[in-house]
């Protein structure tokens, strides 16, 4: 159909109507921002032109990604409005606005894309995003059913692992028996944890923190009723036993570092292994508790045959526990003001976040409201896991970006 043979005025009013509401799917204050770190780039990149700084280097590298993403959005904002103007203008020949009605479509794409990559940019990237990690996974309420489960969420982590080729192994397990070897124990698991050594996994599985749900009819239920019982996860940052041995964030001589302990802070006990008669294990006083005597946070290690090893990996999980804690602490104010805004709770190891129902095969994640009727597949570490745990990383996202945006009006209505 020739656009000649169509009134102007409606066709301009369509136009504006949906090509002026794309521009809005970035938030004015994020846009604000965006320019601001823009500008110091510029600054940076001005200086550093007569006198390079390696602190200032860095900084440039830091927000070369926003300036980037920036300059991306608009490119695509100036190519919409242009579009727009064409269409709007009586005088523009037909041929012209056939044109700019033909390139309005993938305009306005670009430019939702180069929205989303602009927000994306504009999120901080999560301090141990890029460290290894540590599961830790307990029974909750529900008793050996509850049990077996946590001993069902062990293995779909390890197998998960295993088909993406993350190095996992597994640095603690304990059940009812004090058994510190999961083969040939028939007793339920009481806590085990599973180090995911490859850089990156934090971020990669920090997503997975929270309170997990099984329904399902126990194999000792005679009359066939489906009960509900959870586990809990919780996602450590994992580092080198050695540290950085430099200052700052990662160290463990720093004192303003996540993982700095003060030694003197911290009671160890030595005690013989808890666990079936007969073993190695339990003939010498291997076993290492370890208290941060200011948080009464407690670390008891079993595992190997040598208090050495014992204390190594008490040590390790100690400063992951403590860690993520300061960590924690640190985000309290940010997640009461996202609560306020978005009417959402911090998720972390008291949230229910996923059930995994079995008569229905089906596995739902509560926050990002995906649901998959692949339950085999998931507790196997296939792809509907990785669905899952996808869906559940864009909806951080969203979290990320709303509470971007609710700080910045705060700062703004301080100003």
């Amino acid at each position: 159909m020739d656009l000649s043979e169509l009134p102007l005025a409606p066709i301009a009013t369509a136009t504006c109507a949906v090509s002026l509401s794309t521009p809005n799917s970035i938030s004015p204050v994020l846009l604000s921002r965006a320019r601001g770190v823009a500008a110091e780039h510029a600054v940076i990149s001005k200086k550093l032109a007569t006198d390079f700084d390696t602190r200032a280097a860095k900084r440039l590298g830091e927000l070369s990604t926003i300036t980037a993403a920036l300059k991306e959005w608009d490119e695509a904002s100036d190519s919409l409005q242009e579009l727009t103007t064409l269409l709007h203008d009586p005088s523009t020949d037909n041929e012209l606005r056939t044109l700019a009605a033909d390139d309005l479509p993938p305009t306005r794409e670009a430019l939702t894309s180069a929205s989303d990559a602009l927000k994306s940019s504009l999120i901080p990237v999560h301090p141990f995003a890029h460290l290894p990690c540590l599961l830790e996974i307990r029974p909750g309420a529900g008793g050996s059913e509850a049990a077996l489960f946590a001993g069902d969420l062990l293995r779909m982590y390890q197998a998960y692992c295993s088909n993406r080729g993350l190095r996992a192994t597994l640095l603690k397990y304990e059940d009812a028996d004090g058994m510190a070897d999961p083969r040939g124990s028939d007793a339920p698991l009481q806590e085990a944890v599973l180090e995911v050594e490859t850089p990156g996994s934090y971020g990669i599985l920090r997503c997975e923190a929270g309170v997990h749900r099984v329904q399902r009819v126990p194999a000792t239920e005679s009359k066939g009723r489906t009960h509900t019982s959870a586990a809990s996860v919780l996602v450590l940052p994992s580092f080198p036993a050695e540290g950085t041995g430099d200052q700052g964030e990662d160290s463990f001589d720093d004192p303003n570092s996540d993982y700095y302990i003060d030694p003197k802070e911290v009671r160890t006990d030595i005690m013989r292994a808890k666990g079936a008669g007969g073993q190695h294990v339990n003939t010498t006083d291997s076993a290492v508790r370890l208290t941060h005597v200011p948080t009464g946070t407690v670390v008891a290690i079993q595992d190997s045959r040598s208090q050495p090893k014992n204390r190594e990996k008490a040590w390790k999980l100690l400063r992951s526990r403590i860690a993520q804690s300061r960590r924690e602490a640190r985000e309290e104010e940010m997640v009461a003001l996202r609560r306020s805004v978005v009417g959402v709770a911090k998720m972390g190891r008291g949230d229910k976040v996923r059930t995994y129902n079995w008569g229905q095969q089906r596995v739902t994640d509560h926050r990002s409201g995906i649901s998959v009727n692949v339950l085999d597949n998931v507790l196997e570490g296939g792809d509907g896991l990785e669905r899952v745990m996808e869906s559940v990383k864009t909806w951080l996202g969203e979290m990320d970006v709303a509470g971007l945006v609710a700080e910045e009006e705060q700062r703004n209505d301080m100003k």
